[in-house]
């Protein structure tokens, strides 16, 4: 008489390691679909953001005659997210203030996500957008124009010298910034 094993088919345990190594593999892509999508986010919140510093950029430069009414920082306070009232530009003819009053309070909607509306829900801008136009110098009238929100991960803290919400976004390493600084000509 011979002696044959014959398998036909998977054991118990093959089938349960098979899912073991089948279940980890599915997690990871998982994680790193969750991972990409954040990515996305963070990558499309900072492209609004570089959007909105250029058109403050160009308003100001538009409207240089005045740009020190633009100066939003100077007393600690900023446009976007949760600001409800706007202080008025007084300087230059009335003309330039009503240029400038109507572009700081265009600016201040486009923080707030009033670009883009779902229902009654402002979808359009970063989370917490914030922005600040700080004068660094009065004599060659040179400006810091930062745009700050909230992202979605930690990361680097931004730099100290930059205040643009500072410390209103929780953890520092929470906040991210785009800034730019702009010196305006004397065209006389």
């Amino acid at each position: 008489m011979t002696n044959r094993n014959i398998q036909s088919g998977f054991t118990l345990i093959e089938i349960l390691v098979a899912l073991v190594v089948l279940l980890v593999g599915m997690m990871g892509a998982a994680g790193l679909m969750v991972r990409t999508v954040q990515q996305e986010a963070e990558a499309y919140q900072r492209l609004q953001a570089l959007n909105l510093l250029q058109d403050m950029v160009d308003r100001i430069n538009a409207n240089r005659g005045v740009a020190a009414c633009y100066s939003y920082e100077a007393n600690g306070s900023t446009l976007g997210y949760g600001v409800t009232s706007l202080t008025s530009c007084t300087l230059g003819d009335a003309a330039q203030q009503s240029i400038a009053n109507t572009d700081l309070a265009e600016w201040n909607d486009l923080l707030q996500g009033n670009s883009e509306q779902i229902g009654s829900a402002k979808v359009g801008a970063m989370v917490g957008a914030r922005g600040c136009v700080r004068q660094i110098s009065a004599a060659d009238q040179t400006y810091r124009i930062t745009v700050a929100w909230q992202g979605m991960g930690e990361t680097v803290t931004a730099p100290a010298a930059n205040l643009c919400g500072k410390d209103l976004y929780g953890d520092e390493k929470l906040r991210r910034i785009v800034s730019a600084v702009i010196r305006i000509g004397d065209l006389s």
